[in-house]
């Protein structure tokens, strides 16, 4: 049953918001988490195996709010071999979306070692740490940074990992696979469809959340093996969404089972901006009475693990 919905408590019905409303919507984001105690330090403690890359700051203030910065870090293999496939893992864009965040870190901790020699790593655990903190899917200037991942972005965080990403594919070559690691949760129907919509001037119209994992595929480079592979690994940790009673998930047609397709570039979504041939967005539902929060982490745990495996098993060896 679709919970009911009234209008979102901010800005008046069919007017985009201005400045005000932003402000009044900022005012509501209560800080509820330590980006440098979960993510900097998870990262500074991993030191010792792999390079940290410091990509930037983001920096956030106005009139109300005193100025917040945050270090911007990835995480990559401290003996990178040109001649290896290179494969980038990105979680954190939604802030909110917590399994990605630790799902990347717990990767780099405790599975990464065994790709040493096979494949590169640039891992970006949290691409969004204003909102890590706050528990959001937009950043502080009510942008959704998984939309803005186009050039002259107007999200600082999109804008931080495409240079960091443009550097790497200009000195390292092109990316063999990315994948962004992301949640479908209850909230995405309660609270940020609704606000997108008000934030727009749009009506709302309202949706369903799918029940389990599932991929976002892309419409323009479909890599049906590369998604089979993830959703085989998955399923033996949590289960895989099913179709609606439309065959949709999400509204989007499902593909195959547990995979839909976007126009990632198009969209400018952050899985579209390495030029890899083999990308993907993971999505758990951390809501689901069938999945726990340690379930949701190591499906994304698993899901960067096959996806690094099938990259090194279609690479040629080299010699």
């Amino acid at each position: 049953m679709q919970p009911t919905h009234s209008h979102y408590p901010i800005g008046t019905p069919g007017q985009p918001w201005g400045a005000s409303e932003r402000d009044q919507w900022r005012a509501r984001q209560v800080r509820q988490r330590s980006y440098a105690d979960d993510v900097l330090t998870a990262i500074e403690a991993l030191r010792g195996q792999f390079d940290v890359e410091m990509y930037g700051d983001v920096i956030y203030a106005n009139a109300q709010h005193p100025a917040e910065r945050f270090p911007l870090r990835a995480l990559r293999s401290r003996h990178w071999q040109p001649d290896l496939p290179s494969v980038l893992v990105t979680g954190g864009v939604h802030g909110y979306e917590t399994s990605g965040v630790h799902g990347a870190l717990r990767f780099v901790d405790t599975q990464a070692d065994r790709f040493a020699g096979r494949a590169n790593l640039l891992v970006v655990p949290c691409v969004s740490p204003w909102a890590y903190e706050r528990f959001q899917r937009w950043n502080f200037d009510a942008i959704d940074p998984n939309r803005a991942f186009r050039e002259g972005s107007p999200a600082q965080e999109s804008a931080a990992l495409m240079r960091l990403v443009a550097q790497h594919s200009g000195q390292y070559g092109q990316f063999a696979a990315h994948l962004d690691l992301h949640e479908t949760t209850d909230t995405d129907e309660t609270e940020y469809r609704p606000a997108v919509a008000a934030r727009d001037g749009k009506v709302f119209e309202p949706g369903s959340i799918p029940d389990g994992f599932y991929l976002v595929d892309d419409t323009d480079n479909p890599q049906p093996t590369f998604q089979q592979a993830i959703i085989d690994a998955v399923s033996r940790v949590t289960h895989i969404a099913p179709a609606d009673d439309k065959n949709e998930i999400i509204g989007s047609p499902v593909v195959a089972p547990g995979v839909i397709r976007y126009p990632m570039k198009h969209w400018g979504l952050c899985a579209g901006i390495s030029g890899a041939r083999y990308t993907t967005t993971t999505e758990v539902y951390p809501d689901s009475p069938r999945a726990t929060p340690e379930q949701c982490i190591e499906a994304q745990v698993a899901a960067v693990c096959a996806a690094v495996e099938f990259v090194c098993q279609s690479s040629p060896s080299p010699d």
